[in-house]
């Protein structure tokens, strides 16, 4: 959907072990480091990795893509947010992923919403494996 740079593939890996392990707090670090590193870009990548490993490699291309998420509009922040960052992706909608990201970071929803995408990253990974 859009390049990032290999550092944001590696970071989003690291998030993913320790989500897989249940270590909230490594996440938590992990996504620090990347922005004492590389700043809010650095946790952005890390977020479309994390888009791009929850969405597959089984997208068609053309035409616009929702998600089915009922109940979206009374769903927790974090919750609505994932939902609609992971769609931006779908849909290769960088500006709306930037806008949900600013939006969170205006909100001071960031930390809680990236540690959902993890969650729901590997919810995904773990659904598909069963």
């Amino acid at each position: 959907m859009t390049e990032v740079p290999q550092h944001a593939i590696d970071d989003a890996a690291n998030v993913l072990h320790c989500a897989l392990t249940g270590d909230t707090d490594a996440v938590v670090g992990t996504f620090d480091a990347v922005v004492d590193r590389s700043g809010v870009v650095g946790a952005y990548d890390v977020a479309w990795c994390l888009a791009a490993t929850m969405v597959g490699q089984n997208v068609p291309s053309g035409g616009a893509w929702t998600l089915d998420f009922p109940g979206i509009d009374q769903a927790r922040y974090d919750k609505r947010w994932v939902a609609r960052f992971v769609s931006a992706y779908v849909n290769g909608d960088v500006s709306t992923g930037e806008a949900l990201f600013s939006a969170a970071i205006a909100d001071g929803q960031l930390p809680d919403c990236l540690l959902a995408l993890a969650g729901s990253t590997v919810a995904t990974l773990r659904h598909r494996a069963a």
